[in-house]
């Protein structure tokens, strides 16, 4: 099920995938950010490292890979990844997710 129109409706960020790869909506607050991350194709993240993230699979299957530790996540599985440790993954396309980052200037919102 996509996200309700209220939700795509909501500010994009810019990220370094192009739009036919993934779409984005989110909601920023000088605490965080909410991000609602639809991909539109299968991709793959590369390996990498910021301020603490925690997510949920709405949709679809993410392979990731949090601190050298590998696993599929699928609807209804959340992760959490403490600041600093690196992660990559896998996503398969037509996957949703919700994922909060503490940084609130994770991404730019774009123009």
């Amino acid at each position: 099920m996509p996200f309700p129109e209220f939700i795509t409706d909501f500010p994009e960020i810019d990220v370094p995938f192009p739009d036919d790869v993934v779409k984005t909506a989110v909601v920023q607050s000088d605490a965080g950010l909410v991000a609602f991350f639809t991909f539109l194709k299968d991709m793959e993240l590369p390996l990498h490292a910021h301020g603490a993230q925690w997510g949920t699979v709405v949709e679809g299957e993410i392979e990731f890979t949090i601190g050298g530790e590998t696993r599929f996540y699928r609807p209804g599985d959340s992760y959490d990844i403490p600041a600093g440790v690196e992660h990559g993954a896998r996503i398969s396309a037509g996957t949703r997710v919700i994922d909060v980052f503490e940084e609130a200037g994770r991404y730019a919102l774009k123009a």
